[in-house]
């Protein structure tokens, strides 16, 4: 095949790499027991694929040939280092006669991701360790967006995701979903898991795009399968809050992919199916007993998809969701939310007050969009350098093209 012709062949697989590789990975890290393993045969896979596709055509079910082949591969290298480890042929067996059996019987076990999910959750990790794994693992996300999701370095991300991978390695975490006796328990850092995966595709932290579809899809996708496995309040909350936030998401950007405040979006292109199931979801929810915090949000959100307008929206209602909210969950950045709030009820000031004491108390000081609801107080209030030297100081800690432009346009403006 001439150089030319492989390039669809090479875009197939860059293709299926985004699409499948964080599932193939998930399968071969229950089938090989190791992150690191699986991590090599995973790549191991993609290359043979490019190479043996290229002469024999693309199989029927890409993804089963993938986890096959990583499997086989992952096999063969162990074999080849027997001559520097003996001890690495029994492995190297035991692991054929266990991964076949496991690849065999994988129609019948549960969602792979959602095991890999729990397995990174444990509660012998270190909390601070658990979410930046799994989105690490889970969805492919690079240290640095995971950093800038924790407001702490790309270092500090690393290091907490190495421990976190030796210490499942040495102690021998299972790789299951827990038995029902020991879901709730675990179930606090799966849902902060997916809610991360969700924020991170419905505002990306950095890039050309305000938004990554295809992790929104994956949060709504394992939230709908954690609500199945357990039907508990916070779980009908978390999916509700999902599909509630994506349901707007064609308003939130123009023709031209420029940023779209919730104010001026046209909401004819709100989804009202997701809107409608979102809200039978967190009725469900607050009818029970147990609900939190992300009842609460999916609430607030559902305040917002039943008012026609920003005129229309019941702003006191919101302000005491917030309230409620910050009572179980306090948070500076439920701080900031519910001041956009309080501007929209009580008007500009008392918007500025709550976000000025927030950022007198040294909290959200790089977090640039403390900065730029300041800058948008000023302006309305007519506090014309203060809003510019705000605005400014978002510009310089924003990361993601739409809102610099965004934020570049409003500067405009007040020159």
């Amino acid at each position: 095949m001439h150089d030319d012709a492989a390039l669809p062949l090479r875009d197939l697989v860059d293709a299926l790499y985004r699409q499948e590789s964080r599932r193939v990975l998930a399968t071969l890290i229950r089938l090989l027991g190791d992150f690191d393993r699986a991590e090599e045969a995973l790549h191991d896979a993609f290359a043979a694929a490019v190479e043996q596709w290229r002469r024999d055509g693309v199989p029927a079910n890409p993804r089963a040939w993938l986890v096959s082949t990583g499997r086989f591969k992952a096999i063969d290298n162990l074999r080849r280092r027997v001559r520097f480890d003996a001890s690495l042929e029994q492995i190297a067996r035991q692991l054929e006669i266990d991964s076949q059996a496991a690849e065999e019987d994988a129609e019948e076990l549960q969602d792979d991701r959602l095991r890999l999910i729990f397995t990174c959750c444990h509660p012998a990790l270190a909390p601070d360790a658990q979410v930046p794994l799994t989105l690490r693992e889970i969805c492919d996300l690079k240290t640095e967006e995971i950093a800038r999701a924790y407001l702490v370095t790309p270092a500090t991300i690393a290091q907490r995701i190495v421990r976190a991978k030796t210490k499942i390695r040495d102690t021998k975490i299972p790789y299951q979903v827990p038995s029902q006796a020991e879901l709730p328990e675990r179930l606090a850092s799966v849902l902060r898991v997916i809610y991360l995966v969700f924020n991170e595709g419905y505002s990306a932290s950095s890039g050309d795009s305000l938004t990554r579809t295809d992790l929104c899809a994956e949060a709504i996708r394992l939230g709908r399968l954690l609500l199945e496995l357990l039907p508990e309040p916070e779980v009908m909350g978390l999916l509700a809050l999902m599909l509630l936030h994506d349901s707007r998401r064609k308003a939130r950007t123009d023709e031209h992919g420029e940023l779209v405040l919730l104010e001026d979006q046209d909401r004819s292109l709100w989804n009202r199916e997701q809107i409608d199931e979102g809200r039978q979801l967190i009725a469900r929810a607050l009818a029970g007993q147990g609900f939190g915090p992300y009842c609460l949000q999916a609430a607030i959100s559902a305040v917002h998809s039943a008012a026609t307008d920003v005129a229309s929206t019941d702003w006191e209602q919101i302000v005491g969701l917030y309230d409620a909210l910050l009572r179980i969950q306090p948070s500076p950045v439920i701080e900031l939310n519910r001041a956009v709030a309080l501007a929209m009820r009580d008007g500009p000031q008392a918007g500025l007050d709550v976000v000025d004491a927030i950022l007198e108390r040294g909290d959200l000081a790089d977090y640039h969009l403390a900065h730029a609801a300041r800058a948008d107080f000023c302006r309305r209030l007519g506090r014309t350098d203060e809003a510019r030297e705000s605005y400014r100081k978002a510009l310089e800690l924003t990361r993601q093209e739409p809102e610099r432009r965004f934020l570049e346009q409003r500067l405009r403006e007040l020159m």
